[in-house]
């Protein structure tokens, strides 16, 4: 689920007098990469990377990134990255837990997203984000506005990968995201850095506790809700995204799997009707839309007439997540761990 701001003009002066040198290209789709040696330049640079649909070039390793959604940038304190991350924007969460020390010396420069004056201010000689609409018109600015000033852009492939962004809102899922796209961003990320081989004791990490989240477990028979945040018109998890990732590894149904939108707002009396064994509520620290908290999610579920009805409600079989373990991140397996931890809980899983 993403954050809204109001954009604002690209300003040049800061990358300017920065002098920087790196330089992106347009170009095809896909995820691939490949290096290029040559004289006194860090092994393996240039990089280039087919990313979302261009072509990123990366002269050398970044000293200064930015790193405009929490996502992106937890995967950079995973990396051991946090000294070469100028500043950090967009946040739903509090940092995951183990990389609280490494987040205190980056500097938050918006805790939605921020203008690109902010972002420029600091210099960036890499821009990253977990969303395309980040990098977006109506988001911090275009990619190739960055581009044209000479900041290589790179952006999550699980946002474009098998995705659909054109019809507004969160986009719409035309394949079901696995973890290798994720298991990708970690991957691709790491060699920007010239740290390739950290990417993959990452990612080793994070399949081995996928592994164990699911080891035995059968949830057939049960069905679960994603509420992501807003109790008017409630966002809830679409059948593909990575709430989906969730379900399938645990053999779950999710009860709107018949939408391929990523978060698609949906009326209480749907939900009611459809009635899920569980629901899976992000509790949110951000105060941008209505009921952000669990603590505000529950209190409205067991007071609103058409909610207070439901099994799970009238069972309290909620299981909390953070916003980040609901969208595709690393964090997502954080959430599989949760979700199957609360099957198991509720009796509803071997």
């Amino acid at each position: 689920m993403l954050t809204q701001a109001t954009p604002a003009p690209i300003r040049t002066a800061a990358l300017l007098a920065a002098g920087l040198v790196l330089l992106t290209a347009c170009g095809g789709g896909g995820t691939t990469s490949s290096a290029e040696g040559g004289g006194d330049k860090a092994d393996g640079f240039p990089l280039t990377l087919k990313n979302c649909g261009r072509t990123v070039t990366v002269k050398a390793p970044p000293q200064r990134a930015v790193s405009v959604d929490q996502g992106s940038t937890e995967i950079l304190l995973s990396l051991g990255l946090a000294d070469r991350i100028a500043a950090t924007a967009t946040w739903s969460d509090p940092v995951m837990k183990g990389l609280e020390k490494a987040n205190e010396g980056v500097e938050r420069i918006s805790d939605n997203r921020p203008s690109s004056e902010k972002v420029l201010d600091k210099e960036p000689d890499f821009l990253s984000a977990s969303f395309a609409s980040t990098l977006a018109k109506g988001g911090v600015a275009p990619r190739e506005q960055f581009e044209k000033l000479g900041v290589p852009t790179y952006i999550s492939p699980a946002d474009c990968t098998g995705k659909d962004n054109s019809g507004g809102g969160d986009g719409a899922r035309t394949a079901p995201l696995t973890m290798d796209s994720v298991y990708t961003e970690v991957r691709e990320l790491a060699q920007v850095f010239g740290v390739p081989e950290r990417g993959e004791a990452l990612v080793k990490k994070l399949r081995a506790r996928v592994a164990k989240a699911t080891e035995g477990i059968d949830g057939s028979g049960t069905s679960l809700l994603y509420w992501f945040s807003d109790s008017k018109a409630p966002y809830l998890a679409g059948c593909c995204g990575a709430p989906g990732v969730i379900t399938r590894e645990l053999g779950a149904k999710n009860v709107f799997d018949d939408t391929h939108d990523e978060w698609p707002q949906i009326s209480w009396e749907t939900v009611a009707d459809r009635n899920p064994d569980v629901l899976v509520i992000g509790d949110l620290s951000r105060t941008m839309q209505t009921a952000e908290s669990a603590e505000k999610k529950i209190e409205f579920l067991e007071s609103n007439p058409v909610t207070k009805t439901m099994d799970a409600v009238k069972n309290r079989r909620y299981v909390l997540l953070s916003g980040q373990a609901m969208n595709p991140t690393i964090r997502t397996v954080e959430g599989l761990e949760r979700v199957a931890t609360g099957l198991r809980d509720f009796g509803l899983a071997e």
